[in-house]
Formats: structure tokens, sequence, C-alpha cells
């Protein structure tokens, strides 16, 4: 077979492996095919017009890039025996192992059936599969991308033709999942319908509007109402007035623009086959999405995950915007659905304004609106880019330039940030950019004890900028921060009683107690929380009795524990002993790398700060890699070493007695490496005067491991010691209830699935109240701190294993959330990827971007 143009070279399948990332990227963009060889076999990596019947996945065996990545030499080698192998990114096809050789082959040839599609060594058959063409892949390159972060229009994406929501959202990106996201009867359909009617009615490009909910006549008569003014409720009727006949004609002319797909049993893979076949699309819209469960709306309650994705895959596969209204604002169901942009609709106090927020994944709000309800006109009006009206803002004018500002001049710098908040303009730092972002938040919330927050630390970010951008945006965003005269320095800040952010860049572990007073929480700084009440048991029928289910679990242990500790002497023994920090949270950065701490303001209004992570150079190319450990706590019960009974005072030991738990003093074994935190985590930070800790026996266990496999010298010595009998299972009821409860909750989300969160947290904290006043059913400081400590353990172990397989840990932090550097965009294989217990959640960001709160 001699090479095409396309078909350059061969090259070994280790090679292969090495570079598979690229090689189908060339697949993709310039449909170069690639032989790939394995001893005396050869496969044909290929496009997918080669084999069309690729594309569906169902077909054929098919993989993730990652996973083929490992497994290819068994793929070369299964294609070149005329078993084709699909390569999937993330759940879309994107090129396609086949025979290399025609003697290898056992496909049959039907060109004639597919009369694009070329042979591959050996012909191609359908197999039925394959019944129309497929509108090639869109891509852009790196080239393009920068281009059009260059440009000084705007980037082309279609628009909702509502002047401020279209500043706050720059548009609806092409490749871009957009979820607009309402509670019932706020309004979130006509979202989608402005969108469609700008794109296809003002713009005269074409929509594919796919209806699962609304019929087209409904459709058709919302339009015609919201161009015309023409009451709604009237048109449902199907009277019409001479205006509005005259409109509907106009409108039967451009009807060829705006497509409705009304059809029942309307599916997100129905969508996904439609719209390629739409010449010139412009806009997927899709309305709608359906929180509650229905036996008849395929797009409705435990499958939206799933149609969420396809419709995700469809939008980077033809790089058209999509927007899917969803009709729901629950956090919980719009993690689920992981879109690229989430705006999500609030009805306000002033029933005359709807509140837009929105939102971007991985980087949180990035701008907001208000817009007027005309319901009855099926529509919205524009009211604005928020409550920025400076004759009525909330921010009223008793700020001050030293405060926060003047009135006027504290919304002049909001106005002024919009168009960088919002992402429409670019050539700031993403440091000032977060600031601004929770400057314009506090001003919308008329907010003045933020706004004095806020400042020092914006103006670190501001002063950090040489100059701004020679644009009509920054020369305006340089004049607004005028007024607020030179940054101030940190100390100086902070002398002041302005309680600056700490902002700038540490190379220490996050937790170093800097800024323990700026006013931002962090994130992982929950205190007890609990509240009176919270000891009582949960009603009956209540969706998880978390602490009946742990009191039920400690009262049938054969051991007959004691729960509580009484009160006499809870001041002598072992008690006064036991801290928080016996956790053993890691709470490390690499020493290498740049960690920041930075001000974020939640969705509930809420002020905490947030890890920013910036890696040196000499780390090459990649991405963070964002681990988030499912259900840390509750998982760690399932085997969590600890003395039921009452601790005795055994003293010191020459080893550690495994048939005993509880709590040990011991010395600090000397840890040496600089790839991974101290197995003690911040316990170390706490020495006593003789440089020894106080440790549960989760640690010791784990010391024991590390000396046994050769990674520490020797065990510590054991200076002192509290032990009781030693049990595992005490809490093992507990967690085969909580690992059920939340494999059918997970899918449900909503107010169950918080209510099962909610409920859970509370049972264990309860272990060890922290307030005397706290009442509660268990009083044991040593179950509490054993349970956190093996949760910390297995956080620590895991991520120790993907160091040792060679991939490197930059942050672990909490008992739950790591970071890893990822030159190839996969997660370590040490991490299993689900929803489940002893399972991960993976994101993936780039460095210098603000690390996103975790969802679980």
């Amino acid at each position: 077979m001699s090479p095409s143009p396309q078909e350059e070279r061969a090259i070994s399948a280790t090679a292969a492996r090495n570079s598979l990332y690229s090689l189908v990227k060339l697949v993709e963009e310039e449909g170069r095919t690639t032989v790939i060889t394995k001893h005396k076999v050869r496969a044909l990596l290929a496009p997918l017009d080669r084999f069309p019947a690729a594309r569906k996945t169902d077909a054929f065996p098919a993989h993730v890039l990652s996973s083929a990545q490992k497994d290819l030499g068994d793929l070369v080698t299964l294609a070149a025996q005329g078993k084709p192998q699909v390569l999937l990114r993330n759940t879309t096809p994107v090129a396609v192992l086949l025979p290399a050789d025609p003697a290898s082959s056992a496909l049959s040839s039907d060109t004639a059936a597919h009369p694009g599609a070329a042979t591959a060594g050996g012909a191609v058959n359908s197999q039925g599969n394959q019944d129309r063409s497929s509108a090639p892949r869109r891509l852009a390159t790196l080239g393009d991308a920068i281009g059009s972060v260059l440009t000084d229009g705007p980037a082309g994406g279609a628009l909702f033709g509502l002047p401020g929501l279209d500043a706050a959202t720059g548009g609806l990106q092409p490749g871009r999942l957009t979820l607009v996201a309402a509670a019932p009867n706020v309004g979130g359909s006509l979202l989608g319908l402005a969108a469609a009617r700008q794109t296809a009615l003002v713009d005269r490009h074409t929509v594919l509007y796919a209806a699962s909910g609304p019929n087209r006549d409904d459709i058709f008569r919302r339009i015609i109402s919201a161009e015309t003014g023409g009451d709604y409720p009237r048109l449902k009727q199907g009277r019409l007035t001479a205006q509005e006949q005259q409109v509907a004609r106009q409108l039967v002319q451009a009807g060829d623009l705006l497509m409705i797909d009304d059809g029942t049993n309307l599916r997100a893979e129905d969508i996904a086959e439609t719209a390629p076949h739409m010449e010139g699309l412009a806009l997927v819209v899709v309305d709608r999405l359906q929180a509650a469960h229905s036996a008849r709306l395929p797009l409705s309650g435990e499958r939206l995950p799933d149609a969420s994705q396809v419709l995700a895959g469809l939008a980077r596969t033809l790089h058209v915007p999509v927007l899917a209204v969803v009709d729901s604002d629950d956090p919980t169901l719009l993690a689920l659905l992981d879109a690229d942009v989430v705006v999500t609709l609030t009805a306000t106090a002033d029933l005359g304004n709807v509140q837009v927020t929105v939102t971007e994944r991985d980087f949180g709000t990035i701008g907001s609106a208000y817009l007027q309800p005309d319901l009855i006109h099926a529509r919205f009006l524009d009211a604005g880019t928020g409550p920025i009206d400076r004759a009525h803002s909330p921010a009223g004018p008793g700020l001050s330039p030293a405060t926060g500002g003047t009135g006027t001049a504290a919304l002049e710098l909001a106005e002024a940030a919009l168009p960088y908040t919002s992402g429409g303009q670019q050539g700031i730092p993403a440091a000032l950019t977060h600031e601004l972002a929770a400057w314009r938040t506090a001003v919308a919330g008329g907010d003045q004890e933020a706004l004095k927050e806020i400042l020092p630390s914006l103006l670190q970010a501001a002063a950090t900028v040489a100059a701004m951008p020679d644009t009509h945006e920054g020369h305006r965003l340089a004049a607004a921060l005028r007024p607020y005269g030179t940054p101030a320095p940190a100390d100086t800040a902070a002398s002041a009683g302005q309680a600056a952010v700490a902002s700038a860049p540490v190379h220490v572990p996050a937790d170093s107690g800097q800024a323990q007073g700026d006013g931002a929480e962090d994130e992982e700084d929950g205190g007890d929380w609990l509240k009176p009440g919270d000891e009582e048991d949960e009603p009956e029928g209540h969706v998880f009795p978390a602490l009946k289910i742990l009191k039920d679990a400690v009262s049938r242990s054969k051991m007959h524990p004691i729960p509580v500790i009484r009160k006499e002497e809870r001041d002598s023994g072992p008690w006064p002993l036991i801290s928080e920090h016996m956790d053993g949270e890691p709470r490390w950065v690499h020493p290498d790398i740049t960690a920041t701490r930075v001000p974020y303001i939640r969705a509930n209004g809420k002020r905490v700060r947030r890890d920013q992570i910036d890696v040196p150079d000499s780390f090459g190319e990649g991405v963070l890699c964002l681990i988030d450990r499912n259900g840390s706590f509750p998982s760690a019960c399932s085997g969590v070493p600890l003395a039921p009974n009452k601790l005795l005072h055994t003293g010191p030991l020459d080893a550690y007695d495994k048939t005993k738990a509880g709590i040990y003093l011991i010395g600090i074994p000397e840890w040496t490496r600089t790839d991974m935190p101290h197995p003690l985590g911040r316990i170390i930070d706490r020495p006593d005067e003789d440089g020894r800790v106080w440790v549960t026996t989760p640690h010791v266990k784990q010391l024991e491991k590390l000396v046994r496999e050769k990674h520490l010298g020797a065990m510590p010595t054991i200076y002192d010691s509290w032990t009781g009998k030693y049990n595992e299972s005490l809490f093992k009821p507990f967690y085969e209830a909580t690992r059920k409860a939340r494999t059918e909750l997970v899918q449900v989300g909503g107010d169950p699935y918080k209510a099962y969160k909610t409920r859970l947290s509370i049972a264990l904290r309860l272990l060890w109240p922290k307030r005397p006043s706290q009442r509660s059913p268990f009083w044991r400081p040593d179950w509490r701190m054993s349970m956190v400590a093996e949760a910390s353990v297995r956080h620590w172990s895991v991520a120790f294993r993907a160091v040792e397989e060679g991939h490197r840990l930059l942050a672990l932090r909490n008992v739950d959330a790591a970071v890893f550097w990822a030159p190839d965009g996969t997660a370590p294989s040490t991490y299993r990827i689900g929803t489940g217990f002893g399972e991960v959640k993976a994101k993936f960001v780039p460095a210098g971007e603000m690390i996103p709160e975790g969802d679980d």
C-alpha cells in the first residue's frame, strides 16, 4: 500500500503511545493517518471519514484516549486483525484504528454504501450502522484561540439580544454548553427563546430549537407575542390582531432559519444526530431539561447528567453554542450537569426585576445583570448590568475613597470592571479580575463592609499592572481606580485595620497562619457549627436518619462501648491531651510552586478564600488535575481503629501493641522527601517542648507500614500512651447505611441529597461537640479524632502511591483535596473515578486559575 500525502510515516507502538494525543490531533485537524507497527502487525490510525460507521460508538469497541494510551499495543493487534477500535475524547469519537494491510483485514468492501469514505488498507463495511453522512468536525487551533483573544471585536458568538445580559456573559461562545437555570415560573425558557429570536430573526443564522415540554405552537405564539407586544394569553386562544397576523406572515417567510423539533420522546442523542445535518447552524437551544423525573420525558430526572454530557459533546464537535434551559436552580443538580457556563435567574424582592448571575466552570462568578420580566408578552426586557443605578444604589453615598469610595466612585469602578469580569475584554492579570468581580458583587449588594475588606487586596493586585490595556475599556478602568490613590502595602493596610486579603505569593503551606483576620474564611475551616436541637433524632420518615443509625450501630456492638465520658472525668486522664490538630490533615503545597490564597464570594454571599497555584516553567506543559475524594469521613468509618471502652494509662511502650488502640505520645520521625508532605501532616506543627506529639492509632499504623516498606528508617519511640481494646468495626454499620443512601440520593440530588449530607455531618460532629452547652448522645474525642485521622491517612496514602508511580503532587489539602500536575491531561491511575465512596471526581484547570470548590 503506497502512502498518501497524509500517510507520511510508520512508527512503533511505543512511540505512538508516547505521542498519541498529538497524533490524534493531526487526525482531527489535517486528516493525517499514521501507520503503527507492533512486531509484524500494522494498524492505521485514521480519521473517521475513513470509516464513518465508527461515529456510532455502540457499534464497535470504543476507548477514551487515556485508556487507549495504556492499552495501545493490544488495540493495534486487534485492529490489525480487522477489528476496528474507536478512540474517544470524553464521549465523542475522534479517530479510529483500522487494519493497515489488506491481507489482514477481515472487513468487506462497501464503498458504495459510503461514497465519501476511502478504504483504510482493507475496505470498510458500515454494517448498516451509517445511513447518512455526517458534518465534519470544526476545530480551533491554538492560533485560532489566540487570534480570537487578541481581536478588538466581539468573539462572534450568539447573543440574547439583551445588552446587559450579553455584556455579563460575553455572548454564547461556540463550543460551549451554557445552562439557563431558573426555578419554575421565573422565566428561564424565555431566555432560550430570546437567544433563538435574536440569532434567527435578527442576525439571520440557523437555529435548532429542541422543545422538550413546549410544542411548536407554544413557541410560535411566544415569538409573536414577544415580537409584537401582543398578550400571550390572548394569542393562546388563537385571536390575533391585524398587526400580529402581518408579523406572523413575516415570520413564516423567515421561518427556514428557526427549526423546531418538538417530537415525542426527544433525547439528547436525537438532538446530537440532527444538528450535524443543518447547514450553517449557529445555535442549538434545548427547552428544557426537567429536574423532576417524568416517564414520558427522556430529558428529565436522573437522566439529565448523561444528557448534559451529550449536549456538551455536541457543542464541542460542531463548534456551536448549545443553550439548555433547566427548570431548577439547585446547586447540587447544576454541579452534576457540569456545564461550561451557568446563567442563573433568581427572583428578587422587587417583583419588577430578576437577578441574573453568570458563573463559569472552574472560575466562579464572572458577571451579573438584572432583567425586567415582561411575562405577559413572553419576554424579558433589559434592566441594566446590576443594581448600579447612581441615584438609587444601595451602596449609598456613605463610602469614602479611604474605605471603599464615594457612592459615585464605587459604582463607576464596578461599571468599568464589567468588560473584564465578563470576559469580554482581556489584558489584566487574573488576580485583578478576581478582585474586580468581588467588588462588583459587593457593590451590587450594597455591602460596605465587604468593600472595605476588598479594597486593599484590589489595590495590591492593581499595583502589579505596569499599564492598563490601551483601549477605551482599559482607560476607563484606570480612571476609575485613580480616586483610590496609590495601593497600600499589605502590612500598612493591615495595621490600619483594613484587613487586607493575603494575596501575595507564598512558598509555604497555605495554612501557615497568615491573614487569619481578613474576614475571608478558609473553605476548610468549618468550625463546629452545631446548634441546639441537632442532638435530637431525625423525625420519622426522614430521608437519612444519620444520628439514629449511628446510635444504633454503637448500641449494638458486642464490645459494650461507652459513648459518653462523664463530665467530671473530662478534665483529667487522656481527654485534655486530645486536640483537633491530631487529625493529621496535610495542608501542604510543593516547595517549588507558588500557592496564593485569593478572595472569593460564594453565591450565598459568604466571603471565603480559595487556592490559586502557579507552577514554574521547568514543570513543562500540563494542567492542574484536581482530585476531590467522595465522602472522606463516612468512607473512613468502614474501618476506624479505636477503643470502644475507656482508655487506660499504659505509659511508655517498647513497641506498638496491635491488640490496643488509643492515643500515643511519640517522637516526630524524620522525613526528608520534598515531593510529599510529612506522613503526620499538621500534627508536627505543634510539638511539645521535647519535640514530641500525640497521635491516634491510624497514624501509628501508617508509620509502621512506612517502616515495613522501607520509606522510614525506624518506628519512633512511644513515650506515653492511653489505650483500650482494639476494634475496627464500631462504625461499620453506619458506613454501610451511609454508602447505600448515598448511592441512591446522589442521583436524585436536590433537597433530599442536601438533607442527607447535613444530617451525616451533624451525626459525626456530635461524636465530640466542642461547646459545653451542646447536648449530644456522644462525647468521645478519641473516636472523632481517630475517624478523621483515618480519613487523613487514606488520603495521604493514595497520593503517595501516585507519587511513587511517577506523578507530581502539587498540593495535598484537608482530607479530600489533592492537586497533581498532569502533562497528559489524565488523573493518576491510583484513583478510581466515580461518585461512590472510595472514588474521586477529577477536574482539570490551567495553572494560575482559581481552584474551584469541591461539590461533595
